[in-house]
């Protein structure tokens, strides 16, 4: 199988949720699609969706919620 680095495509703030009171996009061991949302960055009030980019399982995180991430930093990996 091959394996897919999910990357975040600005800096700012990496969370896993919508809002804190919503479930999370995805957890590890879940299936999603290329287009799915596996969370979002946040830079100056202004929140940007990060797609899988790959069908498959998302096998693991490597950033925690609302740690601070650079452009091109990998997120998630999935398994497709």
């Amino acid at each position: 199988m091959a394996r897919h680095e999910v990357v975040s495509p600005i800096p700012g703030v990496f969370y896993r949720r919508p809002d804190p009171d919503s479930p999370l996009f995805t957890d590890t061991g879940e299936t999603v699609g290329a287009d799915d949302p596996v969370g979002l960055v946040e830079v100056m009030k202004s929140f940007h969706e990060v797609p899988a980019g790959a069908a498959g399982t998302v096998v693991e995180f490597l950033v925690e919620n609302e740690a601070e991430v650079d452009a091109g930093q990998a997120v998630a990996v999935i398994e497709a």
